[in-house]
């Protein structure tokens, strides 16, 4: 018998529950029985159901494939880096030290290049879940500034906190661990592209639904035509091509403020620093 009135609606919705649950099977409703509404909504919602398995055994094959490139390229990249360094310590030969240098810097790119591959992939496929809690912000913060330290002292760059408040101050819900890795690629962004001497500042921003953390440089700022495309992965201006990098630091760091119901943004002048801010809630929702 063909269902109408409110048997339809309730057995269309029965239908979406189950689809949105990943319960929904095709042989569970007999065609026979259904109105041609209900057949057309049931051939919808299992080609749906179809594309969505598709789409996640893609997802699964290229985590797999990016964990077996990782794994498989780890032991030799250590090699590399170690017997690069063992040649810089003992040649004296200046061309050959030259040669030297540039195997243990590409090295070193190609192993950064292939962890922040990892750790988008996990992101993006949900291996690694993000657990927000409610935490104060400065001992975070503290972690990420002492972790820079000796990276900005090659360059005389002083990482100043600017804290005005009382005890520990305001808190956030954030991952500290994957907070810690966005925080500090904005700050290593900051002391890469900086002048020798200059300064990089953290701040922070108590509002009243966030809080936000703002790193602030003195470097060459970003474009405007640029800074809607920053955070794209892999892209990098023209302007910073002769700096080490690959062009993911901020899309990790946007991808790590969005899984926890944040957001980022940039406020840049050109060639006159730019400062990037990242929002957090402050209550769980």
């Amino acid at each position: 018998m063909k269902g109408t009135g409110f048997g339809t609606v309730k057995r269309l919705e029965d239908m979406l529950e189950s689809a949105i649950n990943g319960t929904f099977e095709e042989r569970d409703y007999d065609e026979s029985r259904l109105s041609r509404l209900e057949v057309k909504w049931k051939r919808f919602l299992a080609s749906s159901v179809t594309s969505k398995q598709r789409i996640e055994e893609e997802q699964e094959k290229i985590k797999r494939l990016i964990s077996d490139i990782s794994h498989q390229t780890k032991t030799p990249l250590a090699n590399i880096l170690l017997y690069s360094q063992l040649l810089q310590e003992k040649e004296a030969d200046p061309e050959l030290t030259y040669i030297v240098d540039n195997i243990r810097s590409q090295s070193e790119k190609l192993d950064f290049l292939i962890q922040s591959l990892v750790k988008a992939s996990r992101l993006e496929s949900e291996v690694f879940v993000l657990q927000p809690v409610r935490q104060p912000l400065l001992s975070m913060l503290k972690a990420v500034i002492d972790a820079m330290q000796e990276e900005a002292a090659k360059k005389e760059i002083k990482i100043t906190l600017e804290f005005p408040f009382a005890d520990i101050g305001p808190e956030a819900c954030f991952d500290r661990k994957w907070t810690e890795e966005a925080i500090g690629n904005l700050v290593d962004n900051a002391v890469k592209y900086s002048p020798y001497g200059s300064e990089v500042i953290i701040s922070v921003t108590n509002y009243t639904m966030f809080a936000a953390v703002h790193v602030a440089d003195r470097g060459i700022g970003i474009k405007e035509e640029e800074q809607a495309q920053i955070f794209e992965r892999f892209y990098r201006s023209s302007e910073v091509s002769q700096e080490k990098g690959v062009g993911i630091g901020l899309y990790l760091v946007r991808e790590i403020a969005a899984k926890q119901n944040g957001f980022v943004k940039v406020k840049s002048k050109y060639g006159a620093g730019s400062t990037f801010s990242f929002y957090m809630i402050k209550d769980e929702k």
